[in-house]
């Protein structure tokens, strides 16, 4: 049994092909451009197996309501050949087999809980921090979605005391993607994260914001991990001041695991999303 996943980014998208124990057999990065121009290379790539099922993680909006006329659709997506796009119908036309859906950030989340940082556990959060701002959810066993998937990326935030700038989001002002991804850190700044490492100010405000969301996502989904991924967060420096300054916000007003268990990196490193979509694949068979 083979399993085919597509992580799909809004710079590239990964493809990769497994056996049915989730060992790679081959993977490919193709550069997100055209639905037409990314799929034909996609398709290309998988044409050379006989799969059973695939799994795609989706780059977002994206519509999950089964109900929805618009059911596998890449929405209000600022990559503008891709709005309104029938993502999933396109696989599925191509393919005729079953086919899993959800968001990058889901997938992720099924591979930290499945295979990753919080095995063992039944409810697992993943935050991606990088060009964006994107979480996703397994709650007992199940990813979270409703009559859409999460956007947590886009809860509002309070503005750091010394905050100058006023964020990157053209939808929302004072939200965490705004003020927390990479590119709010380098117009801030002037220079990307990773030329800012020893400049304590930078991640000091940086863990203000994520602590503010973390704090959130506590209160209203008790995770029993929350694994932090993505760009911004390979500043290892930052995990110790967002664990600190979550402590300073919660308050002790709410239990938490031990800090340093609950609020974690990821186990599976870059490989999270993939996995996830893997796992996918299997689990829509």
């Amino acid at each position: 049994m083979n399993y085919g996943a597509i992580e799909a980014g809004g710079t590239k998208f990964v493809c990769a092909v497994s056996n049915e124990a989730f060992e790679i057999i081959e993977r490919i990065s193709i550069p997100t451009t055209t639905p037409e121009e990314t799929l034909q290379q996609v398709f290309a790539f998988f044409d050379n197996y006989q799969l059973d099922a695939i799994g795609i993680g989706s780059f977002g909006p994206i519509d999950v309501n089964l109900k929805s006329s618009t059911y596998g659709y890449v929405t209000t997506t600022p990559k503008v050949a891709w709005t309104n796009y029938d993502f999933l119908g396109a696989v599925k036309e191509r393919y005729q087999i079953p086919v899993g859906w959800t968001t990058d950030v889901n997938a992720a989340a099924l591979g930290e809980i499945k295979k990753g940082a919080a095995i063992g556990t039944k409810s697992c959060l993943y935050l991606t921090v990088g060009t964006g701002v994107g979480g996703g959810a397994v709650m007992n066993g199940k990813l979270l979605q409703g009559f859409g998937h999460p956007e947590m990326g886009h809860i509002l935030v309070r503005l750091h005391p010394d905050e100058t700038y006023k964020g990157t989001c053209p939808y929302h002002e004072n939200c965490l993607e705004g003020l927390a991804a990479g590119p709010a850190i380098e117009a801030r700044h002037g220079k990307k994260g990773h030329h800012l490492a020893d400049e304590k100010h930078v991640w000091e405000m940086e863990a203000y914001y994520l602590a503010q969301a973390l704090m959130n996502y506590t209160l209203i989904l008790s995770p029993e991990r929350i694994v932090l991924g993505g760009g911004v967060m390979k500043q290892e420096q930052l995990f110790p001041l967002v664990r600190q300054e979550f402590k300073k916000m919660l308050a002790g007003y709410v239990q938490v695991p031990p800090l340093d268990e609950y609020i974690v990196p990821p186990a599976l490193g870059d490989n999270a999303g993939i996995t996830g979509c893997l796992l996918l694949a299997a689990d829509s068979l």
